[in-house]
């Protein structure tokens, strides 16, 4: 039913200064924010690599973007998924040939390590990221280096949802998995989605919906989709061509928790704009209410109440305020 190394700061450079206001605040000294860089913890400016560095030539490197919430009224800070988080920048290590990497356990440690010397009371954005840091020239996988980096800064939202979502279908298709795997989040790869955010935003709109090869609703350029259809959920499989998303998996937990079925199958094109409602989620745009496809309203024009409520519940679960969903956090440091 819907119901430690320190240093003296020095101002950000004009990189990070363009970082925008939904992602961090100005004020943040992006430069002194401590990060995890070839063993150890140092602040980001003394964190460098070398521009022959083939992840940089070459996009070889995988990542994960991972979210910790900040409950001001418990003083605890949590991080979401950590441990599926790292499970899967593994499996995109072993994609990339990239091993031998550290276990579960030590990543996680590392992870909480660098949020914790951040010492952030508000929510904050941690993306690991393992490269290839060998210095050549040559496209290839093998035999070359990897090492690890992990970084943490403030974040708020990644676009603003409370009166949903206008998204466009893009021209741009999802490379598919024989091409480029979606399922491994690599850096390269990401270019696709570069190239879908960029057309939905000039042209106007929130967000981009990408079509398969074969004419189907993948994914939004970097979230996962969910579409209502007579009181169905339903969300494209991973054959057509999505990331196996870790919070797709906790909307589908959640709405079942809520009583709604989930069906996973393919979706046409013409089907999101009959819809009755479409969020999408994701790490990034968390749940986001879709309120237009291609300049068709979707249900009312307005936010639904499907997703209205799973919003709602998501957040309250996120920010520990939901007990049966607490096997989805980790608290990070001790409360204050």
């Amino acid at each position: 039913m819907l119901t430690d190394k320190s240093t003296q700061t020095r101002p950000a450079d004009a990189a990070a200064a363009a970082i925008s206001a939904t992602s961090a605040p100005a004020a943040v000294d992006l430069e002194s924010l401590i990060c995890y860089f070839q063993g150890g913890y140092v602040p980001m400016r003394d964190a460098k690599i070398s521009i022959m560095t083939h992840a940089f030539m070459y996009g070889t490197a995988v990542f994960e973007g991972i979210r910790a919430y900040w409950n001001a009224d418990q003083g605890q800070l949590y991080g979401l998924f950590l441990r599926e988080h790292v499970e899967r920048i593994r499996h995109s290590c072993r994609i990339m040939m990239m091993e031998p990497v550290p276990a579960v356990d030590e990543l996680v440690a590392i992870i909480t390590e660098v949020v914790r010397r951040n010492g952030f009371r508000e929510d904050a954005y941690i993306r690991p990221s393992f490269y290839k840091s060998t210095k050549a020239i040559g496209v290839r996988l093998h035999h070359l280096d990897h090492d690890l980096c992990v970084v943490a800064l403030p974040f708020g939202n990644y676009i603003e949802t409370e009166k949903g979502v206008r998204v466009m279908t893009s021209s741009w298709r999802r490379n598919a998995d024989e091409a480029l795997p979606a399922r491994g989040k690599i850096t390269g790869g990401y270019v696709n989605m570069a190239f879908q955010k960029s057309e939905a935003e000039m042209n106007g709109f929130d967000e981009a919906i990408v079509l398969t090869a074969n004419g189907h609703a993948s994914e939004a350029s970097a979230a996962n989709l969910f579409v209502v259809r007579d009181g169905v959920v339903l969300t494209p499989p991973v054959y057509d061509d999505i990331l196996e998303g870790i919070t797709r998996k906790a909307m589908i937990e959640l709405c079942r928790s809520e009583g709604l079925p989930v069906e996973v199958r393919s979706i046409d094109r013409s089907e999101l704009y009959i819809a009755d409602e479409i969020f999408l989620c994701g790490t990034g745009v968390q749940v986001s209410p879709v309120i237009e496809v291609d300049h068709r309203a979707v249900g009312s024009g307005a936010v639904g109440p499907i997703g209205r409520a799973i919003s709602e519940r998501y957040f309250d679960a996120v920010r520990g305020r939901l007990p049966e969903f607490s096997h989805w956090l980790t608290p990070i440091g001790d409360p204050v």
